[in-house]
């Protein structure tokens, strides 16, 4: 396996694969996550493809044998006194294909996504998990994150 920074023929893969999460959060809470015809995989790609032309980001990829089996979608999210925070890493979105979860694929991809902040300077990674992505949750503590908050809506009609 190799992680590297996705290149132009890596695109259309990276599109299947965010239809995935995108589909899979939907199923997670349909009330609160948008469905995949909202956020199809080529309008996913051309927003993260804004980020990582500002500088504010990058998608590096796993390849096993020439073939993408996931990604990782980090970027640099500026200081924000609405969330108390400092400046920080952000893991927006890391996706392994099913069949190959649980190989070590995820951990690279996450700890390739820490090496890129660390080479920024930047010193705090954060990132989000639905509550039902238990398997994620596991990888994620693993690594050496931790709980610091939790999301709560209201819908109301």
């Amino acid at each position: 396996m190799t992680i590297r920074p996705a290149t132009a023929q890596d695109w259309p893969r990276i599109s299947a694969l965010s239809e995935l999460l995108v589909h899979a959060h939907h199923t997670y809470d349909a009330s609160r996550f948008i469905p995949v015809d909202a956020l199809p995989g080529d309008v996913y790609a051309a927003r993260v493809l804004e980020e990582i032309a500002g500088g504010r980001g990058t998608v590096l990829v796993a390849d096993v044998d020439g073939s993408v089996v996931g990604y990782v979608f980090a970027g640099i999210e500026a200081e924000s006194w609405k969330e108390l925070r400092h400046q920080a890493g952000f893991v927006h979105d890391l996706v392994v294909e099913e069949g190959a979860r649980r190989g070590g694929v995820g951990a690279a991809l996450l700890e390739r996504a820490v090496e890129w902040f660390t080479v920024r300077g930047v010193t705090r990674v954060m990132l989000w998990t639905a509550p039902q992505n238990v398997q994620a949750q596991r990888l994620f503590r693993r690594i050496g994150f931790r709980e610091t908050m939790i999301e709560m809506t209201l819908g109301r009609r």
